[in-house]
């Protein structure tokens, strides 16, 4: 694919290299970088916009307790206000710089690991926030896990308004569980009675561990992108899923190209089960077609890398 600016045709691979670039190195703009800019926002897929199903404000002058005060000069902290009766506002910590960092692909190379969770809010994300406050009876009184939780909106969401037993957070990169975990700290007041537990959770090694064969619901969003995961991620929902009772995993995530139907393929031979639905919400198919039609609010929108398809997978 090639994204075009003015009269020239920028190849995307080399748009991509200029995105690594300038994430690493701080430098002033020159004007070759200027004119490539129009063609970089529109071959970046890092979710500078999204669904915006959950009002939520940026919180200013917002001090985290017990955080270097270094640390707290690169988040942001965002208040969430829930379409929920009597439920509380929700705080999020999330990375706010715009800056790659080079420990952060240390940490990568480190644990085999991709850095996404760290990057942004992916529009995914708020899709599956949302597709849990409209179907809260799916996790009252049940154990749940959010898989590549990222900053763990969903998970907390579910903790908050659905009444569930306890719901397990969990990311394969301790950088992310991190913030996770401050997460779950900024909130503790607002989960009644349901345990909320961080975790940090590989693909593929939680076999015959204490939490195996142990959910009855497990959540993830755009955890098929990467095609070198998808078998890690088969194995760990068939570990993860209860073999007793009724127990499914729900997952919200765009095509991206021939990604999410080898990921499906993969699962029809790991001998689980699944199906897809791409009319699931009528709210977010009613902004998947105004992105459509032209609504300049996220100038970038393509179906096949922003909207994301439920699948349901059961054994």
């Amino acid at each position: 694919m090639e994204a075009n600016s003015g009269k020239s045709t920028t190849n995307a691979s080399s748009l991509r290299w200029k995105i690594l670039r300038r994430n690493l190195i701080r430098r002033s703009s020159s004007n070759s970088e200027d004119k490539s800019e129009m063609g970089i926002q529109r071959i970046s897929r890092k979710a500078t916009y999204g669904f915006n199903l959950i009002p939520f404000h940026l919180m200013k002058d917002c001090v985290e307790e017990n955080v270097n005060p270094m640390d707290s000069s690169r988040n942001a902290t965002l208040c969430y206000t829930l379409p929920v009766t009597n439920a509380s506002q929700l705080i999020l910590y999330q990375r706010a710089d715009d800056m790659a960092h080079l420990n952060d692909f240390e940490v990568c190379n480190r644990y085999d690991i991709d850095n996404t969770g760290l990057v942004c809010q992916w529009p995914s994300e708020d899709v599956l926030a949302h597709y849990c406050l409209s179907h809260t009876s799916i996790f009252r009184g049940k154990r749940v896990i959010e898989l590549g939780s990222g900053y763990g909106l969903a998970g907390l969401i579910v903790a908050m308004t659905t009444e569930a037993q306890d719901v397990f957070i969990s990311d394969g990169n301790p950088q992310v569980v991190d913030y996770i975990q401050r997460n779950v700290n900024a909130n503790s007041g607002s989960f009644g009675g349901t345990e909320v537990k961080p975790l940090m959770l590989h693909w593929g090694q939680e076999k015959d561990s204490d939490i195996s064969n142990t959910f009855d619901v497990i959540i993830a969003s755009d955890c098929t992108f990467f095609k070198e995961f998808h078998g890690a991620l088969i194995r760990t929902i068939k570990s993860l899923l209860k073999e007793e009772g009724p127990s499914e995993a729900i997952l919200l995530s765009p095509r991206r190209g021939n990604s999410l139907d080898k990921f499906l393929g993969e699962v029809k031979d790991s001998g689980l089960h699944f199906n897809t639905d791409e009319m699931y919400d009528a709210e977010v198919w009613r902004r998947h077609q105004g992105f459509v039609e032209g609504d300049d609010s996220w100038p970038n929108y393509e179906m096949d890398h922003c909207y994301p398809l439920l699948v349901r997978i059961t054994r």
